[in-house]
């Protein structure tokens, strides 16, 4: 009877999964394992407070987000052009947001459709670059006959995937418990590792996830009762999400710490001695599997937020929708198809976007202390003290982002 009444609290809860599973996929692309594994191999298990930090954050701001496409039935596009009356503040605001994290999801497409590639690469020996239009064409062809509901079906099938692959790992290689918890609640800031930190932040924390989120939340729940479940979702997705970030950097700082190995490449080598012929294939399929759903996530994002600020739509029904997402993978095919490589645009992109985030997040705390929108289910001053730190550290790691990239493009 207990066990029955277990499998059904369970199945339950399974239901409750959706919106927030989107976000973990976005953010747990190509990008995010490379800088994982970046921060294993450098730094060991002293950087996995930084994930824990970056997730607790997401959590917050996407519950904002998610509670005012509930509550309002509405996108935070479409909550930002309302609040403005002055044309100029209005249009000032959409040509900034949209512009920034439009130039960011195309910057980005290259990278996540050749970090997918890599995936099938380590397995065939095939070319990245013949292997990552592919990959691009399958993405735009179920962009174009698919549906919110399938997408969202797909993007929890591949973090399910990459929680199979990085966390059994992680398992395996057996990591020391003592060492892990100590990275994980007691920060450290090694020498050299500020910027890998500001990138690991920067990779989960993502300004276009707000829009993304606050849109598919309005789609799949009505009732403000509803909240709960998205509470319950994205605790349960955006946290597997951090856990496999943290999964990579345990099992990058157990098996090739200090070494002079570094990429997946190298993890995957490295992990031969523990898996076997195993090893290459774990590390692929996780590979193609953040790299599937980083590239899905990022013209998703792209739509749904110029979508609801230039209130053109936000639906899989609409043609301008999925024109924008159409554009933006479009981009990503050409781009890796040549094999180039848009480092200048990506640095820029970084850094327009790490500006954007606490502006997108002042708007966010703005309209969700709207009354005359959200009701009674307006921020607590609890939140509203979170919302304010981390609209301060958003804006420094903003900064340090500019001034970075600014230097990297005079260096290069």
């Amino acid at each position: 009877m207990e066990h029955s009444s277990l499998r059904k609290r369970l199945k339950e809860k399974w239901k409750e999964i959706g919106p927030g599973a989107i976000i973990a996929a976005s953010f747990i692309g190509p990008g995010t394992i490379s800088t994982a594994t970046e921060a294993g191999a450098s730094f060991g298990y002293s950087l996995i407070w930084a994930i824990i930090f970056s997730v607790v954050t997401t959590m917050f701001l996407q519950e904002m987000a998610s509670r005012l496409g509930i509550i309002t039935g509405s996108g935070l596009g479409e909550a930002i052009r309302g609040q403005f009356e002055r044309p100029v503040f209005k249009y000032g605001a959409v040509v900034l947001i949209g512009l920034s994290i439009g130039v960011g999801c195309a910057a980005y497409m290259a990278g996540d459709l050749t970090g997918g590639a890599l995936g099938v690469s380590l397995m065939t020996g095939i070319p990245q670059n013949f292997i990552a239009p592919i990959i691009g064409v399958i993405i735009l062809i179920l962009g174009l006959t698919g549906t919110y509901k399938r997408f969202e079906k797909i993007l929890i099938a591949l973090v399910l995937v990459m929680s199979l692959t990085f966390i059994t790992t992680m398992v395996i290689v057996q990591p020391s418990v003592g060492k892990v918890l100590t990275g994980a609640f007691i920060p450290t800031v090694p020498d050299g590792s500020i910027v890998v930190i500001v990138a690991l932040i920067g990779t989960t924390v993502v300004p276009y996830n707000l829009f993304m989120h606050a849109a598919s939340a309005q789609e799949r729940w009505k009732n403000p009762a509803d909240i709960k479940k998205a509470r319950t979702d994205i605790l349960i997705t955006i946290g597997v999400g951090g856990l496999i970030t943290a999964a990579v950097i345990i099992t990058a700082g157990t098996i090739i710490r200090g070494t002079d190995a570094a990429g997946v490449e190298a993890l995957a080598l490295a992990l031969e001695p523990v898996l076997g012929k195993w090893a290459s294939g774990f590390i692929s399929i996780g590979m193609l599997a953040a790299g599937l759903s980083s590239a899905m996530a990022s013209p998703l994002g792209a739509a749904y937020t110029i979508g609801g600020l230039t209130k053109w739509g936000t639906g899989f029904e609409n043609w301008r929708f999925k024109l924008i997402f159409s554009i933006v993978i479009g981009i990503g095919i050409i781009t890796s198809a040549i094999g180039f490589e848009p480092m200048q645009l990506i640095l820029a992109a970084q850094a327009l976007n790490g500006l954007i985030l606490p502006i997108i997040a002042i708007f966010l705390l703005i309209v969700v202390n709207n009354k005359n929108a959200m009701g009674k289910y307006v921020n607590s001053f609890k939140l509203n003290m979170i919302g304010g730190i981390i609209v301060l550290v958003a804006s420094g790691l903003g900064i340090y982002s500019l001034v970075d990239a600014i230097s990297a493009f005079i260096g290069g």
